[in-house]
């Protein structure tokens, strides 16, 4: 994966510009930093589809089974932080790969998954971290730079004028 560095914004003199100036400099600054970050996120997903044939949500589903194997739907979606819709359709989809697949415990209604053989090899190729670049950054802040980020991302979206708040329960790489 290519390592995209940004330099900060450079003003010559921002004291003597108006302050709407600057701050719309600052806005500016800020736009390339998300840039980079969508960006960056983008290509891991290309480099997942290249080594692996999946997803980043379908590889970051089997990187949970491979963690966990038995694991339930339900926890999976939870894992990924996703509708349980959506970790069903995973599944559906990690199944007809042939990357999954399903046991039923003694209730029938209770399903299992484990990985099959061309699932753990798909696992073993992946590039890392398997789920994905932008979770992976998230996990690893410290809490209150985590609750500082999700307090700023409260106030910009609720400033957006249209916004899509389905997009909170799929996986990135399916937006």
């Amino acid at each position: 994966m290519r390592e995209i560095i940004i330099a900060p914004v450079k003003m010559s003199d921002t004291t003597a510009q108006p302050e709407s100036v600057r701050d719309g400099a600052r806005a500016h600054e800020v736009l390339r930093k998300f840039r980079v970050v969508f960006s960056t996120v983008k290509n891991h997903f290309r480099d997942v589809e290249l080594k692996c044939g999946v997803s980043g949500a379908q590889l970051w589903a089997i990187s949970e089974i491979a963690e966990n194997p038995g694991l339930r739907v339900s926890q999976l979606a939870q894992a990924m932080s996703v509708h349980l819709s959506t970790a069903s359709n995973l599944v559906g989809a990690l199944e007809k790969k042939g990357l999954v697949r399903k046991e039923r415990g003694m209730d029938q209604r209770v399903v299992f998954l484990h990985l099959t053989q061309q699932g753990i090899e798909t696992v073993s190729r992946a590039p890392k971290p398997m789920i994905g670049v932008l979770p992976d950054a998230l996990q690893r802040l410290p809490k209150d730079e985590l609750d500082a980020l999700g307090d700023s991302m409260d106030k910009l979206i609720v400033m957006m004028l249209v916004k899509d708040e389905t997009a909170a329960a799929k996986p990135l790489s399916e937006i």
